[in-house]
């Protein structure tokens, strides 16, 4: 073979095997997720603009969820607090039980385009329970939904579940579901029923985050509470003394979210395989001053 005729060979085979590595790359792509649990008051959301540009380095995140139920002073959103998670780098954000407790929700809800409440609310109620994101040409639906188990009745989160996913699954198989729940068996019950069916369903509402994160048999990565992002050393989000105080009285006791203090920001990552919306890794994600941001 000429010298010339060889150089051509090598280039061609040269190309070739860089366009099979590419196929391969993209047969294994991913959609890297990292969810925020429960933001609560200023504390909170600072802790959202310390932390987040260090996480989405570290994770090479895709798409951010944030619950924000409680971001404002520990009682719903505000307009103003829902834009500036959104500038922070929040790509949607989730609620639950404490949604209408800030009446500037009614003004905005329904033109707000990555914020969603639980799915399984009142028909009748503003707002929608689920949001479709974009991002890479890879699409994620993100699906709010509420428990029943010690907490206000609402509509069948199961059934409403599968009828969303059902829905979802005509754009992608890409499917995150924030549980905002009570109980830790309704949580669980509702991460095995959606096994196969979601990418991930994680539960959030208890402020606690659990030890239990793991990948179902059929690829959806759980977790029973991510628990919260906001004071490190109150309970639950809430001054202490007034929480210790109920317990010891069974007075009524006013909650108030403090204004200043150490932080804590609490999250789950997940890595899900862009065919086939199963999950391929997961992990908590717990910063405070006891254990500190790893790069």
């Amino acid at each position: 073979m000429a010298g010339h005729d060889r150089h051509n060979f090598a280039f061609d085979f040269e190309l070739v095997v860089k366009y099979k590595v590419l196929i391969n790359e993209r047969v294994v792509m991913k959609m890297k997720v990292l969810f925020i649990g429960d933001i609560v008051g200023s504390i909170g959301r600072d802790a959202v603009e310390k932390y987040l540009p260090r996480l989405k380095k570290k994770y090479n995140t895709d798409v951010v969820i944030a619950n924000g139920e409680n971001a404002a002073a520990g009682r719903g959103i505000t307009r103003n607090i829902y834009n500036d998670l959104l500038q922070m780098g929040v790509d949607v954000i989730t609620m639950g039980n404490h949604t209408w407790d800030n009446k500037d929700i009614f003004d905005f809800i329904d033109d707000a385009d990555y914020l969603i409440r639980p799915a399984n609310f009142s028909s009748d109620a503003p707002g929608k329970g689920m949001v479709q994101i974009s991002k890479n040409g890879v699409t994620l639906s993100v699906i709010n939904l509420h428990g029943r188990v010690f907490l206000p009745p609402h509509e069948d989160p199961f059934a409403m579940a599968e009828k969303l996913i059902e829905e979802a699954h005509k754009t992608s198989p890409l499917v995150f579901v924030d549980f905002h729940a009570e109980a830790t068996s309704e949580k669980i019950a509702l991460g095995w029923h959606l096994d196969g069916k979601a990418s991930a369903v994680v539960g959030t509402h208890t402020h606690v985050q659990t030890a239990d994160a793991r990948i179902y048999p059929n690829g959806t990565a759980y977790i029973t509470d991510v628990g919260m992002t906001g004071p490190y050393d109150e309970i639950l989000g809430m001054t202490k003394e007034s929480v210790i105080y109920k317990f010891q009285t069974n007075m009524p006791s006013r909650f108030e979210v403090p204004k200043k203090g150490r932080d804590v920001l609490s999250g789950f990552f997940v890595d899900i395989d862009d065919k086939t919306g199963k999950a391929r890794h997961c992990e908590r994600v717990y910063i405070n001053e006891d254990y500190p941001f790893q790069a």
